[in-house]
C-alpha cells in the first residue's frame, strides 16, 4: 500500500493510471506517439536529420539524459545547415502538455494554433511522447462518433 501525497492533479499529470468514468477516454498521453525519435544537444544536425527521416519521422524531441524535454526539431529545424548542432538548430523550450488532457481539447487547441505536433510530458518535464495533430483529430472524431452512437442507442431504447 502506498499513499500518494502529491495530489490528484499531479497523479494525472504524471500520466499514471486512473479509474472511474474518465478512465477509458483518450487523452493526450494515450494518443501521443511514444516511438518519436529523440536526440541530445551536442549531436550534429545532419546525423539527426538522417536518423529521423530514415525512420519516417519529420520531428525529433531534444531531451537530456533523464528524458526531460529541452527542445524540439520540426521539419524546418531538421533542414538546418549540416555544420550546426542540435542545440543551435532546435526550438528551445517548446510548449508541452500533460498526459491527462482530454484529446478533444488537445485537437481543438492544436487546430486553433495551427500546431502540427506537441510534446507530451509528465509534470517534471519527462517525455511521454509526441502528439501529432492528425492523431489527436482522429481520436477526437472517434470519441465524438462513439458518444453520438451511444446517445442514439439510449434514445432508441427509451
Amino acid at each position: 500500500m502506498y499513499d500518494y501525497t502529491a495530489g490528484k492533479l499531479d497523479w494525472l499529470a504524471a500520466g499514471l493510471p486512473i479509474e472511474g468514468e474518465f478512465a477509458g477516454r483518450p487523452t493526450a498521453g494515450s494518443v501521443a506517439r511514444r516511438d518519436v525519435p529523440t536526440c541530445r544537444l551536442d549531436e550534429p544536425i545532419d546525423a539527426v536529420r538522417e536518423r529521423v527521416r530514415g525512420v519516417g519521422w519529420d520531428a525529433c524531441v531534444v531531451t537530456n539524459q533523464e528524458g526531460v524535454v529541452l527542445g524540439l526539431l520540426r521539419e524546418q529545424q531538421l533542414d538546418a545547415p549540416a555544420r550546426e548542432t542540435v542545440e543551435q538548430a532546435m526550438r528551445p523550450g517548446p510548449s508541452t502538455f500533460r498526459p491527462h488532457l482530454p484529446i478533444a481539447e488537445m485537437a481543438q487547441r492544436m487546430r486553433e494554433h495551427d500546431t502540427v505536433n506537441v510534446p507530451v510530458t509528465t509534470s517534471d518535464g519527462r517525455l511521454v511522447g509526441l502528439l501529432r495533430r492528425e492523431d489527436a483529430e482522429r481520436a477526437a472524431e472517434e470519441l465524438h462518433r462513439a458518444h453520438h452512437e451511444h446517445e442514439e442507442d439510449d434514445h432508441v431504447g427509451a
